[in-house]
């Protein structure tokens, strides 16, 4: 299976080519993700799956739909892995 930390972390670098480092400050304000401050681990408080929906809700709601694909697109060599009930809603 694959590691939630590694789409979230996924999801954060490729934002972070579009929008720079306010990617990882967003990335901060979302609530059960907590990212080490090298920015090279994150770790997670509470539902993992719920966790990364609210991450790419937080980009969506600042930088609307497209970053919403960027953040699926950034993940799906990813989530081909995982069985349909792995994968988090807001990446299907």
């Amino acid at each position: 299976m694959v590691a939630f930390d590694q789409i979230s972390l996924r999801i954060i670098h490729e934002q972070e080519l579009i929008i720079g480092p306010l990617a990882w400050d967003e990335a901060g304000k979302v609530v059960g993700l907590v990212i080490d401050k090298s920015h090279n681990s994150i770790s997670f408080s509470g539902d993992q799956k719920d966790i990364i929906n609210r991450l790419v809700a937080q980009y969506e709601r600042l930088f609307g739909k497209a970053s919403h694909e960027v953040c699926k697109e950034a993940v799906q060599d990813l989530i081909a892995e995982m069985t349909p009930e792995e994968i988090p809603s807001s990446l299907k």
